[in-house]
């Protein structure tokens, strides 16, 4: 069983920045790839950022590039995501997920574990 909990969400104003903390625990030693996703009311939860195991593969939807950041802390077993910029558009309940494949996916259905996710409200 794998555990993740995210936190760190929070309100902020448009152009603000916050950062986001994912902690497993349980059995992550066969975690391949770390995400994020994001899900905002009436919308398809969507694709944020993932994280390869040796943290120098990164991946991200074109609507955050450049925007947002991900790290991994392999032996902490925590993933960030630092947000800076941020648009009333980016509100949305964001996730963390945890992928057993040996490989770097970037849709929901191929993540194996999900974390409770956080509010993350960026007003105009």
């Amino acid at each position: 069983q794998v555990q993740l909990v995210e936190s760190g969400g929070g309100l902020v104003q448009t152009g603000g920045s916050l950062r986001l903390s994912c902690v497993s625990s349980g059995r992550t030693f066969n975690i391949y790839t770390m995400g994020w996703f994001r899900q905002a009311p009436g919308k398809e939860r969507e694709f944020v950022t993932a994280v390869s195991l040796n943290a120098n593969t990164t991946y991200y939807a074109d609507s955050v590039k450049g925007r947002f950041t991900v790290s991994r802390d392999k032996a902490k077993n925590t993933v960030y995501l630092q947000m800076t910029s941020l648009k009333p558009e980016d509100t949305a309940v964001y996730y963390c997920a945890a992928d057993f494949s040996i490989l770097v996916h970037t849709t929901a259905a191929a993540f194996d574990y999900w974390g409770q996710g956080t509010q993350v409200t960026v007003s105009s």
